[in-house]
């Protein structure tokens, strides 16, 4: 039975707390009632569910006696942790690929013992000294994978096709967030990457809005959500006021509400069910009281963009135990 906006599962990303409290401890490391306050903090803002970012806790890092507290707190809270989202660990890292492949494979085995469905992991490094300095971290490049090295591309391929089989065994998706000056940093690149790989349980995380924020030339966003909607099995959905001077060459942006900003996410949610999408959505901000913004987000989701039956027509893609399978498998790659 597909989806309605009453009980499409949507997840609150992490984003607005550190992995470090206070003290300089490390969240991981922290009391359970330290976890327990930022679950209740997210389930009162109207959440049922919350992407678990690794910028708050490691799943991946915490033991298996730490990892069972962690669901017991959320159960307590009565919060669902569906998702983990690895982020800043891509396995083509110069140097530090081998641990960050490790990460991943702990990651997904946290995955599995939490009950989630999804583990999205992406490319992107760690941000720059000099990002760091910036009000909005992306209006200074950062690391760029290399364009046209085959060797490079070819170790994406199977290093991210080792991690979905092992997500496959587990019974857990697995998604690759887009995000620019990577190999998931346009849309035909990030279908060719999920192409290449050819796992059925690995599709997109169709992140747009970490590519229509950069200050300088994007793709259309309309061709974006065209191409990779039908390879995506997870969605992080944020959005930026854009403007453009090509003239003098200057690109402006900042986060926005997600209907207030560049991505019109009621026709770009069509285009989703069109094909039948049928992901968890993930609603994600940064600055400002950034919870209440992605509570926000949800709200307008659930009220005005997810269909209000269950009547509606899914596209040509298939679906399974209520998750969208990747248009790899359908294709048959």
């Amino acid at each position: 039975m597909a989806y309605t906006a009453e009980n499409w599962p949507i997840t609150a990303a992490l984003l607005q707390f550190p992995g470090t409290d206070a003290k300089g401890t490390q969240i991981n490391d922290a009391d359970a009632s330290s976890w327990a306050e930022v679950l209740t903090e997210v389930k009162e803002a109207g959440f049922a569910n919350a992407d678990l970012t690794d910028s708050w806790v490691r799943p991946g890092d915490l033991s298996k006696e730490r990892l069972a507290e962690f669901k017991q707190t959320a159960g307590n809270v009565g919060i669902g942790i569906p998702v983990i989202s690895a982020i800043r660990r891509s396995v083509i890292h110069q140097t530090d690929w081998a641990d960050n492949l490790a990460y991943s494979h702990r990651t997904i085995d946290a995955a599995a013992e939490l009950g989630c469905e999804v583990v999205s992991i992406g490319l992107h490094q760690a941000i720059t000294p000099e990002q760091q300095k910036q009000l909005w971290f992306w209006t200074v490049e950062g690391y760029k994978d290399p364009v046209g090295d085959k060797e490079v591309w070819g170790n994406a391929v199977s290093r991210i096709r080792e991690l979905g089989q092992h997500a496959a065994d587990a019974g857990v998706l697995l998604s690759l967030e887009m995000y620019e000056d990577t190999y998931l940093g346009t849309a035909d690149s990030s279908v060719q990457l999920v192409q290449d790989i050819g796992l059925a349980n690995v599709g997109l995380n169709p992140d747009l809005g970490n590519l229509i924020r950069l200050h300088r030339p994007i793709e259309d966003w309309r061709e974006m959500v065209a191409k990779t909607m039908p390879y995506s099995n997870y969605w992080h959905m944020k959005n930026y006021i854009r403007d453009e001077d090509v003239a003098r060459d200057s690109y402006i942006t900042m986060p926005a509400p997600m209907e207030s900003g560049l991505i019109n996410y009621r026709e770009a949610f069509k285009v989703a069910l069109s094909v039948g999408f049928q992901g968890i959505l993930c609603t994600e901000h940064y600055g400002g009281d950034g919870l209440s913004v992605t509570a926000s987000n949800q709200e307008y989701l659930r009220r005005h963009i997810l269909p209000k039956s269950d009547g509606y027509a899914l596209g040509q893609s298939q679906v399974a135990q209520g998750r969208q399978l990747p248009a790899a498998e359908l294709a048959g790659v």
